[in-house]
């Protein structure tokens, strides 16, 4: 089973904002970004999205038929959602940044809550579609958790996987 992970392009929210679950638009132009997405990708596949609309505009140009799923959404980052990074106090982050993994943002949720969500769609959709081959249009925090389960990489490491805006990661099962 092919799957490919796509993550969405770049967003019109400046750099140091906290846009997790929160549905901002995509920057212009990016046709030629959704084009050279789509040559990575085989024709012949089915295509799942975020309900995001960064997400939803790139999957619906990747194909006709899109299955949006709301446990492939961002993390929910609660009261930090469209506030600059610089502007939460540090008594508030500071929690967080210590333990993201277990520790939930104000309002929002942890990286393990984001997992066990993304896990529960992941084993979903390989059990019902093991010999089709799957495109995941979604977001950074659900592809390094995906990484994470599919190369028994420990959550507190997640960061380590790289996940660029428009990139396309292959993994095959």
């Amino acid at each position: 089973m092919e799957i490919y992970l796509v993550r969405h392009t770049e967003t019109v929210c400046e750099k140091g904002i906290c846009y997790g679950q929160s549905d901002v638009d995509l920057k212009e132009p990016y046709l030629d970004q959704f084009e050279s997405i789509k040559s990575q990708i085989p024709a012949d596949v089915i295509v799942y999205s975020s309900p995001l609309l960064r997400c939803t505009q790139l999957a619906k140009y990747l194909s006709d038929t899109v299955i949006t799923d709301s446990r492939l959404m961002e993390m929910h980052f609660g009261d930090w959602e469209l506030k600059n990074w610089n502007a939460i106090p540090e008594a508030d982050y500071s929690p967080w940044m210590n333990d993201f993994v277990n520790v939930a943002v104000p309002n929002g949720e942890s990286f393990v809550a984001l997992h066990e969500r993304v896990t529960d769609f992941f084993e979903t959709v390989v059990s019902e579609n093991n010999t089709n081959k799957i495109v995941l249009v979604t977001h950074a925090g659900v592809i390094r958790s995906i990484l994470c389960t599919v190369s028994n990489l420990p959550l507190k490491d997640a960061f380590s996987n790289k996940v660029d805006f428009g990139a396309v990661i292959k993994i095959t099962l």
